[in-house]
């Protein structure tokens, strides 16, 4: 009954909406319109930032914290980075590749692009409405708390709980739960291909370690401050070096994913509208823009100037989509179509990672895959906190009964099929879009009034 509700919530989300007459029918689904006007609104709105600011968004990561208490720009970026690159640049690319071939890379792409800008609107916001922290320190936020200030303004008093504020809290813990369980899942599959270990063995010792992690109160974002530089670049040089050996065969790869991100090869089977869905949903699962992940971490900054944390996170959003997944698609469409046609998932990964290392890059990406995998967990166990604030209040019992269930989530994704994992991760992530934009449309005049108060500052 459960999984027929997911997939009944996955299909109203994600499914097509309308059919355009062109290719054999292209399907475009609520959430394609919704991001996709979304993204081109902002980017126009903001006169294309992601281009015209770019070196104050490189500014803005480097600038030291201002006050005891909070996270630096880096840590921030760090935190979101963590669940971006951790699943996102890995399971999410693989993902689109699998189900959307080379041209969903594109739409990757593109969705990055436009949701730079809408990155910028919501961190801006997050970072404007936070509130102090009580339980951890420092201060939290994020969508949940400027949807409750935009209900207060619209119902013209104070409000204890807003309707909508809490289904977006409750959205994004049910989108984490879900990628909980994407974690395990890949997980148990990279390690039974690498070292032919029994998923459930590996679920079970992933388990036990997250946990010894998660329970302790200061632990996630020292470990993360320690992890995530350390395995984004180690992966990043190994990339890039796989790709520089392979630079004749580049431009061949660049001409697919450009054929077929138009359904050039598609066509005939009507395939554009799986290339185009698949592209911005595994996109959207990567970069988080619009979704409202990233600003439970923004808020968390201690900042100067809220404009500054929209910086960070629009800059975060090229990283993690433009540079990094790039790197993982080229991995994949380096190999020959013959060694991965009837592959998907990890397997498609793997197979690609020993075409191009032997046996060692089985056995990285395994590796590689488990660090990320541990500080998605972290980083969503982060986002977390706020909504979990919200919906109980200041008490350390509701915080440890989400690190718990969402630690339960994890055991049980090691034994779920990838499908079914992947809907519910979807699901809660299409939820929490709809409800953010809820709020994001109305005040994002106020992230916009921001950016131009930057601007005359920084020209006086």
């Amino acid at each position: 009954m459960i999984v027929d509700l997911i997939e009944a919530l996955y299909r109203l989300l994600w499914g097509d909406l309308f059919t355009l007459p062109v290719a054999g029918g292209i399907g475009i689904s609520f959430m394609v319109v919704l991001l996709f006007a979304a993204g081109i609104g902002f980017t126009l709105r903001t006169r294309l930032l992601p281009v015209r600011l770019f070196r104050d968004m490189i500014g803005a990561v480097c600038e030291k914290k201002q006050a005891a208490g909070g996270l630096s720009s880096f840590q921030t970026l760090v935190i979101s980075t963590a669940t971006r690159v951790g699943m996102g640049n890995l399971v999410g690319v693989v993902a689109a590749v699998s189900a959307g071939g080379a041209g969903a890379v594109f739409w990757m792409w593109v969705t990055a692009l436009l949701g730079a800008s809408t990155s910028f609107v919501e961190s801006t916001l997050a970072q404007k409405y936070r509130q102090p922290d009580p339980l951890y320190g420092g201060w939290r936020g994020g969508p949940a708390y400027y949807l409750h200030v935009l209900a207060e303004r619209k119902r013209g008093k104070k409000l204890k709980r807003s309707v909508v504020a809490a289904l977006f809290a409750v959205s994004g813990l049910i989108c984490w739960c879900g990628i909980s369980q994407v974690i395990s899942n890949s997980v148990s599959s990279a390690f039974q291909n690498a070292f032919h270990v029994p998923p459930l063995a590996t679920t079970l010792v992933l388990t036990a370690i997250a946990a010894v992690i998660v329970l302790r109160k200061n632990a996630t974002v020292k470990s993360l401050d320690v992890m995530v530089p350390i395995m984004a670049v180690c992966y990043f040089v190994l990339t890039v070096g796989v790709v520089l050996f392979n630079l004749p065969k580049l431009p061949a790869v660049f001409g697919r994913i450009f054929a077929e991100a138009f359904g050039l090869r598609q066509a005939a089977a009507g395939g554009f509208g799986a290339v185009l869905m698949n592209g911005v949903k595994r996109g959207l699962f990567s970069n988080e823009a619009g979704s409202g992940s990233a600003p439970c971490a923004a808020a968390a900054a201690e900042c100067d100037d809220p404009v500054k944390m929209g910086f960070v996170q629009a800059l975060g959003v090229l990283i993690d989509t433009v540079v990094i997944c790039s790197c993982t698609a080229f991995l994949m469409l380096l190999v020959p179509e013959s060694l991965t046609a009837d592959l998907a998932g990890m397997d498609l990964l793997q197979a690609a990672m020993q075409y191009h290392l032997g046996s060692f890059g089985i056995v990285f990406i395994a590796v590689i895959l488990a660090l990320f995998s541990f500080s998605t967990f972290l980083g969503v166990l982060y986002y977390a906190r706020g909504n979990v604030a919200y919906l109980c209040g200041d008490n350390w019992w509701s915080q440890t009964a989400y690190k718990l269930l969402a630690l339960a989530m994890l055991l049980v994704g090691g034994t779920q099929a990838y499908t079914v994992v992947w809907d519910l991760g979807d699901v809660g992530i299409g939820l929490m879009t709809i409800f953010n934009m809820l709020a994001l449309v109305p005040m994002a005049p106020e992230s916009l009034d921001a950016l131009r108060t930057y601007e005359r500052q920084r020209r006086l």
